[in-house]
């Protein structure tokens, strides 16, 4: 018997269609993620991790090789760090478009976190949680960066253009991609 070539592509291509489907992929929840600062230029190092609890976003952290005092925390708009000085990364993450803030203020960008404090050593170890923070959807900050500044983020409490929008910060001194853990 002669299956003309018409009805035989017809059934080989219902076959491969049929066979190939898959069930859909369950995206499951995302807990956790994971930062990793390195700087090329300077020995500023360290491992920060985001964890998600009922009350926010659990953010702790250790970081070496820093100034003795207080340094910005932020995280920022890409995860683009292929420049040494982290110029690439974007501005302060701020997807909601509010004035620069502290990490307690309701209005402050979402990538404000505040300040860290080096101790003797260089050290900043820090816990803290961030009622801002996602670990999901568009304005999840997986993918994008975590900066360490030279200076003391003024909290946007000072009166200049750049206390407003960066908290007079300083230079970008380490950066690193936050990605799921």
């Amino acid at each position: 018997m002669k299956i003309p070539i018409v009805i035989l592509v017809s059934l080989i291509t219902m076959y491969v269609n049929v066979s190939s489907k898959t069930e859909p992929v369950k995206k499951e929840p995302v807990e956790k993620a994971v930062c990793v600062l390195l700087s090329p230029f300077n020995s500023v190092n360290g491992l920060i991790t985001f964890e998600k609890l009922v009350k926010g976003i659990q953010v702790t952290g250790k970081i070496s090789g820093l100034d003795t005092g207080p340094h910005a925390l932020h995280i920022h708009e890409k995860g683009d760090i292929r420049d040494p000085k982290c110029l690439t990364v974007g501005g302060h993450f701020n997807p909601l478009h509010k004035q620069h803030g502290a990490l307690e203020d309701k209005v402050r960008h979402m990538g404000d976190l505040g300040n860290i404090n080096a101790d003797e050593q260089g050290i900043a170890v820090f816990s803290f949680v961030d009622k801002q923070l996602l670990l999901e959807g568009p304005n999840s900050i997986i993918g994008r960066s975590l900066v360490v500044h030279s200076k003391i983020d003024d909290l946007g409490r000072g009166n200049t253009l750049e206390s407003k929008t960066t908290g007079a910060s300083g230079e970008r001194i380490a950066c690193g991609v936050i990605g799921y853990a």
